[in-house]
């Protein structure tokens, strides 16, 4: 079991100012306000466990645990959930998670709904997703379909992908650095959570000093995007032939009024009063 003070490099804030201390990287970085985090899962493929059955059988047919993180806007993790059964709806493990649980019992001290700027509505501060996970108040998601340029959908998806980009370069440089996770381990799945863990942390550990942070992720391995000029990170040179972390699969739902109310208050400022001059080129 892993010593306690190991979770010092991976967790979630404590008080509102720390979640707003995010949410104010997010912005001034990626332009996006009032986000407390990307998130994102994998399927982190294993060895068939003895008598399983189908307990671990994803939708690729492979067997799989899943690694569910949080991420905030320096490529630092703050949440992980590693361990669920890859038979379970992708859909369904961000809600078998503690961080769910946390949010629907208000124990996160997260902080209370804001204007943006120049706006008369409060909003609630939101995670940032793709289409694999469910749009509820607290979790933005794309518009589903294609857009006409320059429509509040087709900006909004654009903004939130740049934003959304954190998370999926942190995957990839972890399996970049850590090569175990780029092929099926063959291990007994709890053995392959606590590696998966251990990776976790030490790369969380590893950005803590400006010496270490500059030797395992240095300049140019993650994507850049300065205004409208986007640029592949190194690791990506490096991830043909990965057969793990799959991506979880985006499943149809039909989200309730009040979250579609929040993401399309959240696309009217981003053509409005939060509008940035490249925008339109995507």
């Amino acid at each position: 079991m892993l010593h306690p003070y190991v979770f010092e490099f991976h967790r979630l804030p404590r008080s509102s100012h720390e979640w707003i201390k995010i949410a104010e990287e997010f912005n001034s970085t990626w332009n996006f306000p009032q986000c407390l985090g990307a998130i994102d899962g994998k399927h982190v493929v294993i060895q068939s466990p003895v008598h399983s059955g189908s307990e671990f059988i994803n939708y690729k047919g492979t067997f799989s645990i899943v690694l569910l993180a949080l991420v905030d806007a320096d490529y630092n993790f703050i949440f992980v959930d590693c361990g669920c059964q890859g038979r379970i709806s992708d859909g369904g493990v961000y809600r078998n998670t503690e961080l769910y649980q946390k949010i629907c019992r208000n124990e996160l001290d997260l902080p209370l709904p804001e204007r943006l700027p120049l706006k008369e509505d409060e909003i609630p501060y939101v995670l940032i997703a793709d289409s694999a996970f469910a749009l509820t108040v607290n979790m933005m998601k794309p518009y589903a379909g294609n857009h006409n340029k320059e429509s509040k959908e087709r900006v909004f998806n654009y903004r939130l992908s740049r934003a959304r980009r954190i998370v999926e370069n942190v995957f990839g440089v972890m399996s970049f650095l850590f090569r175990v996770l780029r092929k099926p381990i063959l291990l007994h799945h709890d053995k392959v959570t606590n590696i998966v863990m251990t990776c976790v942390l030490l790369r969380n550990y590893l950005r803590r000093s400006k010496k270490s942070r500059s030797i395992y992720t240095p300049v140019g391995i993650f994507d850049t995007d300065d205004e409208d000029i986007i640029q592949s990170g190194s690791w990506r040179n490096d991830h043909e032939g990965v057969s793990s972390l799959l991506p979880l699969r985006a499943i149809p739902r039909r989200a309730a009024i009040d979250a579609k109310t929040v993401r399309d208050k959240f696309a009217e400022y981003f053509v409005t009063n939060g509008a940035v001059s490249w925008q339109n080129n995507y």
